[in-house]
């Protein structure tokens, strides 16, 4: 058959249109593929560990800083700064439909002095946060500072259980008892599940860590679940219930969100507090993502991410875009005019609260109190420390002044002093700063602020709670660490353990790792060069020495007795009959017809420096050689020492036995 011109032409438009219907399929296809792996862009805002820090504080209120700049006046924090920052950026991300997650990571409260108001019924913190459109916010330690019942009201009045319509409250490995008002009235949930727009859902559960479950004040009837088998028990939950990517809320530690992301699979995102670390940067640990934005607002976490649906693949995206992992809440952020007229109206509350307290001597937080040319810091950690020298020494002086009663000595554990004392740019330190320092716990008044405890130990106790104190900066947390005034001295902390039990992995102490004690004898501030001031202390001596603690500390000597029941403690009064450890209530010292607190002491011995235009003393500027770290031949060297001899002495008599024969 033979083709014609008019043929060849039909074929040739039959190719091209076969080729353009192909191209066309292939382009749909193409299109069709990126519409399926088109991104889902969204960001998270977080905030951890406020403490309840409604008003900016002196920059370096991180009691964690380990350097402070002298002068350093500018104030950080605060809600009303961060209310600005949250709205601003919420203007943004609507402009561009970006969809944003608010998030909390516990502590809200406790810490500043503002968290006062939740005993006279107020929920400031909480209440802001909602405000703010906070998505979900976690329960940490520090809510339980006045115990489980007022965590309750806390909560009620904040509109729970109503208000986890605007603001989830989370605590999956809490286990209230059935008919606690927490779990009877559904004051917090287990898990939450948010879908964006977008069609994305994100699963939700949070953790309250080891160490912050080991450091709860009043943790009363609650039992914690453990955090690795109930992170897993969630993962499933969510999963089954839709959740494309999952992320943890922890009030853990920097430290614990790392083993946890090792421990247990399926986490994508672990927001964290706790640990009060400014993460600069996110940690990636086992392809999840760690974040935490520091404490008291000096920062707002942000967190730009972007999902790819069709690979369930999560990417970072804030160096793409520019943006800080951590935006500071400095004095460059202007504050929110409506946020800064509610903390205002609590800032009134407070107010009235301290006059009724202080009977009138103390009306305003912001009163400048004293003067000091240099920032009082709580650092390095495991150490003595000036501010731990300065509170230390205003219990025992404070404290004598009240009762007209020499007392010897005074110790608080580090974890109990919160923030430094930072002077302003005249140079003033005023009643907020100071009351900070030690604003934590309640008395048995319910009053804020822990009582001062008043007893008498004899010389043996005081050996065994400064061994106490060397076993527990070697094996503790740094909170755990012990301050102490009155006294001095050294010790060896390579002598604290003689061996770890195998398996159990219990430390045996030996007792013997304090070298040298030495009691001050006279009033006032101990001298640091004047050894005549001093007497040692013997080890064994039964004589009797008047002894402050804060209540906290003081609750914790069942426990050493029975981690230690070779040490003993049995508290007595000034006449040396023994006390009960369960008669706490009757230690407490009367102050302003109510307990005499730590606060009350720091504010007191702060005011005292003022008479005649005066200024806290140089002294405080560093330490002063009370707590020293030798170094001697270790206590286990002496004991291979000894059994090296009695062994070169055996092989010795041996030999000669065998030369006789």
């Amino acid at each position: 058959m033979v083709r014609t011109k008019s043929d060849y032409k039909y074929l040739i438009l039959a190719e091209v249109i076969f080729l353009t219907a192909v191209f066309l399929l292939f382009a749909l296809i193409v299109e069709v593929k990126a519409e399926q792996r088109e991104e889902i862009n969204f960001s998270i805002l977080h905030t951890n560990d406020e403490h309840s820090a409604l008003i900016p504080h002196y920059a370096g209120g991180n009691y964690n800083d380990s350097v402070l700049e002298e002068g350093f006046d500018f104030k950080s924090g605060g809600f009303a700064r961060l209310a600005s920052q949250i709205k601003e950026i919420r203007r943004r991300k609507t402009e561009k439909g970006e969809e944003l997650l608010l998030l909390n990571a516990g502590d809200f409260i406790g810490g500043s002095i503002f968290s006062w108001l939740n005993i006279r019924g107020y929920a400031p913190e909480l209440k802001i946060l909602q405000e703010l459109k906070y998505d979900i916010a976690v329960i940490g330690n520090h809510e339980f500072d006045y115990g489980p019942e007022l965590l309750g009201d806390y909560l009620k009045e904040a509109g729970y259980p109503g208000a986890h319509e605007q603001t989830k409250i989370l605590a999956s490995n809490l286990k209230a008892p059935d008919d606690h008002v927490l779990k009877r009235d559904n004051l917090y949930q287990d898990t939450h599940i948010i879908e964006l727009e977008a069609g994305l859902k994100i699963g939700f559960f949070s953790l309250i860590g080891r160490d912050a479950v080991d450091v709860i004040a009043k943790p009363g009837d609650m039992e914690f679940l453990n955090q690795h088998q109930t992170a897993r028990n969630k993962i499933v939950d969510l999963k089954e219930k839709g959740a494309d990517l999952i992320i943890a809320i922890t009030h853990s530690g920097v430290a614990e969100d790392r083993e946890l992301a090792q421990e247990v699979e399926g986490i994508d995102i672990i927001v964290g507090g706790h640990s009060h670390t400014a993460l600069f940067e996110p940690i990636i640990e086992n392809n999840t993502i760690i974040v935490q934005a520091d404490s008291y607002l000096k920062y707002l976490g942000q967190l730009n991410l972007a999902y790819f649906p069709d690979d369930q693949e999560l990417k970072i995206v804030n160096q793409k875009r520019n943006n800080d992992f951590l935006l500071p809440l400095d004095d460059e952020v202007e504050e929110d005019q409506e946020i800064a007229n509610k903390v205002a109206e609590y800032t009134t509350h407070l107010n009235e609260f301290i006059a009724q307290m202080t009977e009138n001597e103390f009306q305003d937080i912001e009163e400048i109190i004293t003067y000091s040319d240099f920032n009082i810091v709580n650092q390095p950690p495991r150490s003595e420390t000036p501010l731990g020298n300065f509170v230390t020494d205003a219990m025992r002086i404070i404290t004598e002044q009240n009762t007209g009663n020499k007392v010897d000595v005074a110790v608080i554990g580090s974890g109990n002093i919160r923030q430094p004392i930072i002077p302003d740019q005249n140079r003033g330190v005023n009643f907020y700063n100071l009351a900070n320092v030690v604003s934590l716990g309640e008395g048995y008044d319910d009053y804020p602020g822990y009582p001062i405890i008043s007893v008498y130990f004899n010389g043996k106790e005081i050996a065994h709670l400064l061994e106490v104190a060397v076993l527990l900066e070697k094996l503790m947390e740094p909170h755990y660490f012990l301050h102490f005034s009155g006294l001095r001295y050294d010790y060896n902390p390579d002598d604290a353990v003689l061996f770890q039990l195998p398996i159990l992995d219990i430390p045996i102490p030996t007792t013997r790792a304090v070298k040298n004690i030495e009691i001050f004898k006279g009033n006032g501030i101990q001298p640091i060069n004047d050894r005549e001031a001093y007497e040692l202390l013997e080890k064994d001596e039964e004589r009797l020495y008047h002894v402050v603690t804060d209540a906290y500390v003081f609750s914790f000597l069942p426990l050493v007795e029975e981690l230690l029941p070779h040490i003993e403690f049995q508290p007595k009064k000034e006449d040396g009959s023994p006390v009960s450890l369960e008669d706490m209530e009757d230690l407490t010292l009367t102050y302003q017809n109510r307990e005499l607190k730590v606060w009350d002491t720091v504010v007191n011995y702060a005011a005292s420096f003022a008479e005649d235009n005066g200024k806290i003393p140089e002294y405080y500027r560093d330490t002063s050689l009370r707590i020293n770290q030798i170094d001697t031949r270790s206590y286990f060297e002496f004991i291979v020492i000894i059994l090296s001899m009695i062994l070169v002495f055996l092989l010795a008599v041996l030999i000669y036995k065998k030369k006789k024969k």
